[in-house]
């Protein structure tokens, strides 16, 4: 029989009748305690009444005055009053039944006697005084035994509730003790033993629940929780094993990913990156054959790259496929990895493939950033489904297939551009130079014929020293030329490459060069280097071309914003002006600090020199690199490959 009252109730019930009790018994011990009290004050109030009774009938006869013999009768007046009334502040009152009220009646009435007497009644002789005084305080007696007959019965009752409160602390230890035991050891022990069972082992084990308060509930939550246990151990084996068998698949597949991964950084042409891709997932896959395949720019035709394990006869029918001739290469913007069943070798657009025996091919496109550059197909003899993670897997591959890819065509684009970017700026030395000074050499040339002609020899003369001078201007263009292009940056500090500038400027002229480099600044990037390098030696050019100078110092200032200054001793011009011999090589520096942000200004007197000075912005970049870069996104791999 299940209890239904929870365990606060039953303690709460328990503790209520124990207090109950433990109340009633001190209340009614409290209660005797103070009857025993005033009995005993009452017990004492009258025995000092017998006291002052002997001492009235000493004073009535040794012949007090009458007022001091009234004060003593007042006296004795005032303790009857005292114990008929009772005095609570003391406590004293006399515990009335019949008998003490019978003996306080007979006090009274001898009083009135006795007090007649003694105030001025008819004195009695000695002997009769004596007899009734002696009777009146045998009366006293016989009232204050009656008070104390009383007292030993309440005392008797005292002693009666101290036992019975004795009892009472007993039985309500023996029932705490047996409630706790009963309702708080016993079922935590049960607890315990079960806790015990389980550690051990034995998730079978459940506990008695035969009652419905807390303990009961925890034992139910035990019994929950055991089940849970057992149920979960049986299958934890199976668990443990499918889990192992997951974790080991996705490690497969993680060391798949990292190795293709691997394989398609380290990939150096566009052939190796897509045959190499094609035989690693063709194996991971456990496919019987793999191809790689790339649209146009239009999504019209798919040129398959590489394949792996594919037939030959359909590998010639294949190696150009339009875009919804087959199963492969008919991709929508938003198409997914997908299974296509192969049903039958009747229907067209999988008539090749079922005729070589396949039952089912993988599409997987491949995208980049939105773009659909083309897919890879597996081909199976059987049917085959993907799971979520062999489908993410294949994503995952085709993603880094599509940047591998890109970065390829990225780089050669890169080389390209570097090439033309090298082309153009030769063509640009040429054009700023050499070609100016021929058409130079091509005037003088005409003024030689024209004074040939005439037969002018003071103009020949003068004809043939320009086209001397001019032969040697563009042999030196030429030399410098050939200096500048065979000068190297270090990606570290442009200090070193500097200095090579300058001592090849000193072995070309004669001219004795100094550098000054002063502060600290982070290294220039090596294409901001190049450039800087070419306006220095546009200055140094001009130099050596104008200036008619006997030394040259190039101070360097390194800082946030870094400053380049040439220096020279010659003959310099009017700057204001804006014009003069050097005025060709002035633009030619612009232009190319231009390229990287910075600002050329040139500061020169007649008679006191030049200074060109070249200030760099606080990041300089090089304009090229980045033309160089947005032209990469805007060419396509076909066109690559066709180049190829």
């Amino acid at each position: 029989m299940q209890h239904t009252a929870s365990l606060s109730k039953k303690l709460i019930r328990i503790g209520a009748s124990l207090l109950v009790l433990a109340l009633a018994s001190i209340g009614l011990t409290l209660w005797v305690t103070w009857q025993l009290e005033g009995g005993a004050a009452a017990v004492n109030e009258a025995g000092r009444m017998r006291m002052q009774t002997w001492r009235l009938t000493s004073a009535v006869y040794a012949g007090t005055p009458q007022p001091e013999l009234q004060r003593l009768v007042n006296n004795f007046e005032e303790s009857l009053s005292v114990l008929r009334r009772g005095d609570a502040s003391r406590p004293l009152f006399v515990p009335w039944d019949a008998r003490v009220k019978d003996k306080f009646l007979t006090v009274e009435s001898l009083w009135l006697v006795q007090r007649q007497q003694w105030l001025g009644g008819p004195a009695l002789p000695v002997g009769a005084s004596l007899q009734a005084s002696g009777d009146f305080v045998e009366a006293i007696d016989a009232f204050v035994l009656a008070i104390e007959l009383h007292l030993s019965r309440l005392t008797a009752i005292l002693n009666l509730f101290q036992f019975a409160m004795m009892a009472l602390a007993i039985g309500g230890a023996v029932i705490m003790l047996y409630t706790g035991y009963l309702y708080v050891i016993s079922p935590l022990s049960r607890l315990h033993q079960g806790l015990g069972k389980v550690e051990a082992g034995e998730f079978a084990a459940r506990i008695e629940v035969d009652t419905e308060d807390e303990f009961g509930q925890v034992a139910a939550g035990f019994n929950r929780m055991a089940g849970k246990l057992d149920a979960m151990y049986k299958g934890l084996e199976s668990q443990v094993e499918a889990k192992i068998r997951h974790i080991e698949a996705q490690r497969v597949r993680l060391e798949a990913l990292y190795e293709v991964s691997a394989f398609l950084a380290q990939a150096g042409s566009i052939e190796e990156l897509a045959q190499g891709f094609a035989q690693r997932v063709r194996t991971l896959m456990k496919a019987d054959a793999g191809a790689v395949r790339w649209s146009d720019d239009a999504s019209q035709r798919y040129l398959m790259l590489a394949s792996d394990c594919f037939p030959q006869d359909m590998l010639e029918e294949e190696r150009s496929l339009l875009s919804g001739a087959c199963v492969c290469g008919n991709l929508q913007f938003d198409s997914k990895t997908r299974v296509i069943p192969i049903l039958s070798h009747d229907e067209i657009p999988v008539r090749r493939c079922a005729k070589v025996g396949y039952e089912s091919v993988v599409s997987v496109p491949i995208r980049l950033q939105q773009r659909l550059l083309g897919e890879f197909n597996l081909f199976f003899r059987s049917p085959v489904t993907l799971s979520d993670e062999e489908t993410e897997l294949l994503d995952a591959l085709a993603s880094h297939l599509a940047s591998a890819l890109e970065s390829l065509r990225a780089a050669a684009l890169a080389r390209e551009a570097a090439v033309a970017e090298e082309r153009t700026m030769l063509a640009r030395e040429l054009h700023d130079s050499i070609a100016q000074s021929l058409v130079f050499l091509k005037i003088q040339l005409q003024l030689l014929r024209i004074a040939a002609q005439k037969g002018q020899t003071a103009q020949m003369h003068q004809a043939l020293d320009e086209l001397d001078v001019g032969l040697r201007e563009s042999i030196g263009d030429v030399r410098e030329l050939l200096v500048h292009f065979r000068t190297r940056t270090n990606t570290d500090d442009i200090e070193q490459a500097l200095q090579e500038t300058l001592q090849k400027f000193q072995h070309q002229t004669g001219l004795p060069t100094h550098l000054k480099v002063h502060g600290d600044g982070l290294p220039l990037p090596p294409d901001v280097q190049v450039h800087v390098l070419h306006v220095l030696q546009e200055a140094l050019s001009n130099v050596r071309k104008h200036a008619s100078a006997s030394k040259v110092e190039l101070e360097v200032h390194k800082g946030a914003q870094w400053r380049f200054m040439v220096r020279d001793d010659g003959i310099g011009f009017d700057a204001r002006q804006g014009h003069g011999p050097s005025h060709v090589g002035m633009k030619i520096m612009r232009e190319r600090a231009g390229g990287i942000g910075a600002h050329v200004e040139i500061i020169s007197r007649p008679g006191q020199g030049t200074i060109a000075s070249l200030t760099l912005p606080t990041h300089p970049v090089s304009r090229s690199s980045g033309t160089a870069i947005t032209g990469l996104e805007l060419e396509s791999l076909a066109g690559l490959m066709r180049s190829h």
